[in-house]
Order: structure tokens, then sequence, then C-alpha cells
């Protein structure tokens, strides 16, 4: 879901509501549908990448490839059935989606290579979960403009918060094991660090009301999401607390949820 709600989002703001709804729903069940199959994809690779770091972490070390209950090389043909099967989910789509989309493909199987390599291996990931939002957009439009790219920017900076506090979770097996992190980057000052991001996603819904000239029910109806954020998930969360930061993870969800409901409104009012 955290990989829909993205291209939900740009589908949302480049779709004319007074037309007919049919093409709406058609591309928000290809997306879906693209979403579960490309995310179930690159779990496989990133199970089968992690391989001997997930044997040593106690959150992983069952995983199905990690424990040698599935093969890596049953693994790899389970990745390029899903992979074909999403090619025929893609090219449902005009042209400037589909080589928009597959420009993408880099990212998405190089994302678990980076913890080896940076203490930012969550901004890759931002970069590549968010990608959907481009999506959605050039699938209605068929061209490209600054309007996605405002909210592909904050929504960068909402996976590198929700995924920072994700990793809290193995941080002291990943020191350990020499695996990088936002969440070891920033272990000292964790919450002025999420909370940043959750501000700077924030500033950017801001920014795409007012570019788009949402109407002022769409401002107002912000008002959720923040104080969902702010007050509920930040409020609550306990950085020591490994149920605590799970429950932060998947709360993001329903913020998702959130968020396409208010952009819904901004484009229909």
């Amino acid at each position: 879901m955290l990989l829909f709600w993205p291209c939900l989002w740009g589908l949302t703001i480049a779709y004319d509501f007074t037309d007919n709804l049919n093409q709406y729903f058609f591309y928000l069940l290809l997306f879906f549908l693209g979403a579960v199959l490309m995310r179930s994809a690159g779990c496989i690779v990133n199970d089968i990448v992690d391989k001997n770091f997930d044997k040593k972490v106690k959150r992983t070390k069952n995983r199905p490839i990690a424990s040698e209950k599935i093969s890596v090389s049953l693994g790899i043909v389970y990745t390029i059935c899903l992979c074909f099967l999403a090619l025929i989910v893609l090219i449902q789509f005009n042209k400037l989606t589909i080589y928009l989309a597959l420009a993408s493909m880099p990212l998405a199987f190089l994302y678990p290579l980076m913890k080896r390599f940076t203490y930012w291996p969550q901004l890759f990931l931002g970069i590549t979960f968010n990608y959907g939002i481009i999506l959605g957009w050039t699938s209605i439009s068929n061209n490209l403009s600054f309007f996605p790219f405002i909210l592909y920017f904050g929504a960068i900076f909402w996976t590198l918060g929700y995924d920072t506090v994700y990793g809290y979770q193995d941080i002291k097996d990943d020191e350990i094991i020499g695996v990088k992190s936002t969440s070891i980057k920033f272990k000292k000052n964790p919450k002025n660090f999420i909370l940043f991001n959750y501000f700077i996603l924030s500033f950017s819904l801001l920014v795409i009301g007012i570019f788009m000239n949402f109407d002022y029910i769409y401002f107002l109806f912000l008002i959720i999401p923040f104080l969902h954020l702010f007050i509920y998930q930040l409020k609550n969360l306990e950085i020591k607390n490994n149920n605590s930061c799970l429950k932060f993870f998947k709360k993001n969800n329903s913020f998702g949820l959130i968020i396409f409901l208010c952009l819904l409104l901004g484009k229909i009012y």
C-alpha cells in the first residue's frame, strides 16, 4: 500500500473528474496490481541480496530465503514471473508512462545494495517508492509537469521518515553486522529528524494545493493528516520500543489514505 498510495496521489491530481470515471477506476486498478506485483518482486530481490545479513538479524532470520526454506534460484524464478505480469499491466498505459516506468526499474533492484555503501538507503527508497506519483500523472496527462514533482519531493521525505522509524527495530543488529541506515546516523536525535521529514511533506502538500488552485476545503481537511501525524503518531512513538516503531510504520498506510482523500477533495471541489 505504501507503494500504491503515491501512484493514486499522482493519478488523482492529474484526473479531470468532470469526465467519465471509468478511466480513473481502470487506472486505479492497474496501479494497484502493478504495486502488488513490483513490491513482491522487490521484496524477493531484497531477501536474496540480504540473505546473509538476514540470518544475523533476530527479526529477519526466519525469512524464507534466509532460513533456506526457499532456494535463491526459486526466488529468481518468482521474481521473473512477477516482473512479466507487471509488464503486462504496464503496457496498458501510454508510451511516456511505459518508458518512465522502465527507466525506474534499476532503482527498484539497486535499493537493497545501498545499505552497504551509504547511511542514506532510506532516501534511495523514497526516490524509488514514490516514483508512482510521476507515473500516475503521466498516465492521464501524457506529459511532464512541475505539479507532480512538488508532491514527489515531499513524498520522498515521507518515506525517509517512516522507513527510518522502521529501521530502529533492527538498529542493534545492524550496527553489529555493519549495515548503514538513517536510523543509525540520526540515533541521537531521531524525533527531530523524523519531524523534519514530515514537515517537508506537509509543506509540499500546502504548496501543491496553492499551485493547483484547490478550494479552501482542501486546506481545511489537511488539518486531519497533520493532527494524525504530529499528535497521534509522533507523540506516541517510542523509538526504543520495537512494537511502537512497527505500529508507527503501519500507521502510514492510514496516512496515505488520508492524503488521497484530501487530494480527491481538492480536485472535486
